[in-house]
């Protein structure tokens, strides 16, 4: 889907963050090319994996191809780093593990420094071939597509938040079993969950950072000596199986030490999951989150955010008209209000893809965005489906997704998509303003009162097309009205206030 909306300025320490970790892609580059000793390898990988982990947090948001395409520059790169990288801490684990007259410590050894020049040769290869000028243009567009999340904002802490809620999920499937798959995953989750509040929350990250790179350390040597002890089990060494048992032994030991003290650190009411879950947002502010990182990808996307923005206000203001003169059952209902809000917010999302009907393109791309904190996978998809049939064919009982809801949420999806046909129809009519609307009901109608309506034939054809799939869900007419204009209200100043005299009676 093409990107044709004009990004909102902000300071540059705003985007800092991505911008620096990719300027410093380029400075770890050249020591890997020189001496690709530890140090380096560890830090050009973790340089990438910033840059990529915040990639992989905005694609959530932003849909621009720039994202994938810069996670795409330095893949081959970054997976032979890491081969080089679990050699080189193999060789360090080994070196702790055992002392140099073992022989299993001797054969590991030799066969990592048999190993480790052609690991080395790839990668200062590959180093050598890293396209500079494809990263550096990214840099320079990511780094105006990044402003779409403000570090700070209520987006960056949804964000945050999702992260958050994954990683924790990964934390109670690890404490579940002592196997090294969950274990390793949570290792995964927990440095997103970093990387995200290390990018886009400063101040957070200055409160929590020991803790978060505490917990991401042990999980890593957790990981370290999960990998060790399938190389020991790989091992061609025919030694006695004495010696096999003890480095078990050695690296159950070890492992289960950590798994220990990170139990001690994430468990009961001290627990730093606590801590951290403390600090997003919680309760209404869970659906302001939600509602400003869709509010983020409605910029990224819609090519016309001032005219979706004008429809939006008008829907709301219909929307709630209805509520207040009972109308209907979906109208005094908050969670269909919210849902609406979300939706006219989102309706113009696919006016950027010109190759598909605006409306179809749009609930793709719905269906494959994350669902937001606090919303359920059946009122997002209710959402997708307000917007599908926002346009367009009105949607049939008999025939595509709409065929397959329930009856209450057929008639949900006809109130929500109604109302943002009728609001599209009230701006191509010249009506921008949400306010002073006004309905009636009785039993043969609903009268909807509109300021600044015009009366014109063209009104009145937009209007009958407008309001049809509404009136099918109100099972009434709907009779839309210019609102009478209130008469001026004259205020004299006190010089223009005539002077009476009382006269004497003679």
């Amino acid at each position: 889907m093409a990107t044709v909306t004009p990004l909102p300025s902000c300071s540059h320490a705003e985007h800092r963050g991505l911008s620096s970790w990719m300027d410093r892609v380029i400075k770890e580059l050249e020591n890997v090319r020189s001496s690709p000793d530890p140090d380096a390898v560890h830090d050009l990988r973790v340089a990438i994996r910033r840059c990529r982990s915040v990639a992989a947090v905005m694609e959530e948001v932003d849909p621009d191809r720039a994202w994938p395409a810069m996670r795409k520059v330095p893949r081959k790169l970054f997976r032979e780093l890491g081969a080089l990288r679990d050699a080189q801490v193999m060789d360090e684990w080994v070196r702790k593990l055992a002392p140099e007259s073992d022989p299993v410590r001797t054969h590991l050894q030799t066969a990592f420094e048999t190993n480790e020049p052609k690991l080395k040769e790839n990668a200062i290869r590959l180093a050598g071939k890293f396209d500079q000028k494809t990263w550096k243009r990214l840099e320079r567009t990511l780094r105006q597509r990044s402003r779409l999340v403000p570090v700070g904002s209520l987006a960056a802490e949804c964000l945050a938040l999702e992260r958050f809620e994954v990683a924790r999920q990964l934390h109670a499937k690890a404490l579940r079993t002592e196997k090294p798959k969950p274990w390793h995953a949570l290792r995964i989750g927990l440095k997103r969950f970093r990387y995200t509040v290390e990018s886009l929350l400063l101040e957070h990250y200055v409160a929590w950072s020991d803790d978060l790179k505490r917990v991401q350390d042990m999980l890593g040597e957790i990981h370290d000596l999960d990998v060790l002890a399938a190389v020991v089990k790989k091992s061609d060494l025919h030694e006695t199986e004495d010696s096999f048992r003890l480095w078990q032994e050695f690296i159950e030991r070890e492992r289960k030490e950590r798994i220990e003290t990170y139990r001690q650190l994430t468990l009961g009411k001290t627990s730093l999951w606590n801590t951290w879950r403390s600090g997003l947002p919680t309760n209404g502010r869970v659906e302001a989150a939600a509602l400003a990182r869709l509010r983020a990808t409605a910029r990224a996307v819609d090519p016309h955010v001032r005219r979706t923005s004008q429809v939006s206000r008008v829907a709301m203001a219909v929307f709630d008209a209805f509520k207040r003169a009972e109308a209907a059952p979906a109208f005094s209902d908050a969670a269909l209000r919210r849902i609406l809000l979300a939706a006219a917010r989102l309706h113009g999302i696919g006016d950027a893809d010109t190759r598909k009907s605006p409306q179809k393109a749009a609930r793709k791309f719905l269906l494959g965005v994350a669902v937001p904190p606090g919303w359920s996978n059946e009122d997002w998809e209710l959402l997708a489906l307000a917007v599908r049939y926002h346009r367009g064919t009105e949607p049939r009982s008999k025939k595509g997704p709409f065929s397959k809801l329930s009856a209450e949420q057929r008639n949900n999806v006809r109130a929500l998509a109604g109302v943002l046909r009728l609001a599209r129809a009230f701006r191509k009519c010249g009506v921008l303003s949400g306010s002073g609307f006004r309905a009636e009901k009785s039993a043969d109608a609903i009268v909807l009162r509109v300021p600044a309506l015009p009366d014109d034939v063209g009104t009145a054809a937009r209007l009958a097309a407008g309001k049809h799939l509404l009136e099918e869900y109100l099972r009434l007419p709907l009779i839309v009205k210019a609102a009478a204009k209130p008469e001026k209200i004259v205020t004299l100043t006190p010089q223009q206030v005539p002077e009476f005299s009382v006269l004497a009676s003679d």
